[in-house]
């Protein structure tokens, strides 16, 4: 007898909603200033903004009915189209240079980043490839190293962008669903030690990374330069105090801080709200991880457990990334806040692996 589809979980539902009211009303406050300097148009990613937040929500809707199990039938053919489109974007006349990144693909004003897309579908095959191969794990050989290759893959095409957060972020989530498979904590940090050399030998063959790693060590002996970014972030939080200057009132804003509405988007909001605003972002992004990962507790089969567990990790590692790198807890890396920062293909995936999630907890029964 089918089990009978419950009401999707509220408290992980309300938090999302919120994050995506409250992302909205930043991004115009953020981006106001820059918008009509550059644009003429203060509401010019206001109205981009809310035309994602629709596709989102939508989208979420969508995976929210439809049984989370048809995307493990899925999962291989997903992450066979996500490796030609690293691939392509990768072609010179085909991807789009921003920044000296090749990150987008796309006609007109319409783009693609296909590494949001990697981190949905490697999330979807990684479950599927763990629920299927789990007792094989405690062998390094036969059981670990056979999943490891689709992440080399991934991971090398994204830093080749170079997109070092986004492949951070995938990396990470990835370890953890490894860790919460079972795999042998032995082979776990010998996995991490060579995965943080990996990460140093990156930082040190990229002269623009290596200069990021010492300003974040000292951002005042280059403060108008490799530590201008870190330094403006401080100021705005700083100003912010317990309960802000004020919605729309930041001055960082004005052109002082750059990426004010993506990548440093909560040092924004932090200026505007204060303390208080962050808390209650933190404190949302909390509510989130604690749902997710009951989620994926009381799921009714491992691939439900793994697919939630990678879901509300890949989320909550950008979140804490993002935040890290706004208060230089960690050096910059360019990556987005979830469901706040302006942005197109980031939110819309993002909000299709809600959605999945929210399915998943319409079969779980827990209290």
């Amino acid at each position: 007898m089918a089990v009978r589809p419950k009401s999707p979980d509220f408290i992980l539902f309300f938090a999302v909603v919120v994050l995506l009211g409250l992302g909205v009303v930043m991004v115009y406050s953020s981006s106001a200033v820059s918008a009509q300097a550059n644009y003429s148009d203060s509401f010019y990613f206001l109205k981009r903004q809310l035309i994602w937040s629709v596709l989102g929500i939508l989208a979420m809707l969508f995976t929210m009915h439809v049984d989370y199990h048809v995307w493990r039938k899925l999962a291989k053919p997903i992450m066979l189209a996500t490796l030609v489109l690293l691939v392509m974007v990768l072609i010179p006349g085909l991807g789009k240079v921003v920044n000296g990144a090749r990150r987008w693909l796309g006609v007109g004003s319409l783009y693609l980043q296909p590494s949001e897309i990697a981190k949905l579908s490697m999330v979807l095959f990684s479950a599927d490839s763990l629920a299927k191969n789990q007792n094989k794990l405690v062998s390094f050989t036969k059981g670990l190293l056979p999943q490891l290759l689709g992440l080399l893959i991934v991971f090398g095409l994204i830093l080749k962008e170079p997109d070092l957060g986004t492949a951070l972020a995938i990396g990470g989530t990835i370890f953890v669903l490894l860790f919460t498979a079972g795999a042998q904590v032995s082979h776990l940090v010998y996995l991490g030690s060579v995965g943080v050399a990996g990460i140093v030998a990156a930082i040190i063959l990229e002269p623009y990374r290596l200069k990021r790693l010492l300003a974040f060590s000292d951002p005042w002996s280059d403060p108008l330069d490799t530590g201008y970014h870190i330094i403006q972030s401080l100021y705005a939080i700083g100003s912010g105090g317990m309960f802000g200057v004020g919605l729309g009132r930041s001055r960082e804003k004005f052109l002082y801080l750059p990426e004010p509405h993506t990548d440093f988007i909560f040092a924004i909001l932090g200026e505007e709200l204060g303390f208080i605003g962050t808390a209650v972002v933190i404190i949302l992004f909390f509510l989130f991880a604690w749902r997710g990962l009951k989620i994926a507790i009381a799921a009714p089969d491992i691939f439900g457990s793994m697919l939630a567990t990678g879901l509300t990790t890949m989320i909550v590692v950008q979140a804490l990334m993002n935040i890290a790198v706004v208060t230089a807890s960690m050096p910059v890396t360019g990556i987005p806040l979830p469901f706040i920062s302006f942005g197109g293909s980031a939110l819309i995936f993002t909000l299709t692996g809600v959605g999945i999630l929210l399915n998943i907890s319409r079969y779980v029964d827990y209290k």
